[in-house]
């Protein structure tokens, strides 16, 4: 297989995953912050805390993933 060819499937598989990991830290941050809420009994506020965690943190990988995709 070509060097060429063998490069572009890496970066399919990257940005393919993206949109996976941005999916999965927010539901992690989501359920972590529900779980800490029926633990502590403190409904609604961990869960709004840590979605908020999650989709900044959905929002770095997808800044990275664009500032890799600039180097290219």
């Amino acid at each position: 297989m070509k060097k060429e060819t063998r490069q572009m499937f890496r970066e399919l598989a990257y940005y393919s995953s993206l949109g996976f990991s941005v999916a999965l830290a927010i539901f992690i941050g989501l359920f972590t912050g529900l779980f800490l809420d029926r633990w502590l009994g403190t409904a609604p506020w961990f869960m709004f805390i840590f979605f908020a965690l999650g989709i900044a943190a959905a929002a770095k990988n997808i800044m990275l993933a664009l500032k890799k995709s600039k180097n290219m």
